[in-house]
């Protein structure tokens, strides 16, 4: 049996008419007009509507997923998935100014560690840009150093992080 590539056009008994959108060893992906995107058996029981030659290598979706969150971690904002400490789960921040006539504000607490975490990773996407950039050896040196005390800044959110290996480091007490 000859496998049908990319493109080819099905008629499933029970999904209906679809096109397949993905080859793996042992299954097509099709989308299906009325029932959207399904995985059906290579062997399985269909009516060829259109062939399209599989002249494409075939790669998996898994694959496909892999690879792009290995190019997004390298290149972009992206970074590892950070947990807030148990403890801190659903709590909330209080900002209660000291002039009494003006609202205070809450935030759950979530929220505030996400835009940390945030801050964080943009520091290291500077941090990459820096060391990739055409600068001076010197003033990468100075940016750097910008930076490191920028985390030392933020040391104080480290009692929000639930591992100690993801919280913030400065430049320490020489």
């Amino acid at each position: 049996m000859k496998l049908l590539g990319i493109g080819s056009r099905i008629n499933h008994p029970v999904y209906g008419k679809g096109v397949v959108t993905n080859v793996t060893a042992k299954h097509y992906w099709v989308t299906f007009i009325d029932s959207g995107l399904e995985t059906i058996d290579i062997d399985s029981d269909f009516e060829v509507i259109q062939a399209v030659e599989d002249d494409v290598d075939t790669v998996s979706f898994y694959e496909v997923e892999k690879s792009l969150k290995a190019i997004l971690q390298k290149w972009s904002d992206v970074s590892e998935v950070v947990t807030i400490a148990d403890k801190w789960k659903g709590g909330k921040i209080i900002f209660e100014p000291k002039d009494t006539t003006m609202a205070g504000k809450e935030m759950p607490i979530d929220t505030f560690f996400h835009k940390i975490t945030m801050v964080r990773d943009r520091l290291r996407v500077l941090e990459q840009k820096i060391n990739s950039s055409n600068l001076e050896e010197q003033e990468k040196i100075d940016l750097q150093q910008y930076i490191t005390r920028s985390y030392g800044s933020l040391t104080s959110f480290n009692v929000l992080f639930k591992l100690k290996t993801q919280q913030f480091k400065g430049q320490g007490k020489s």
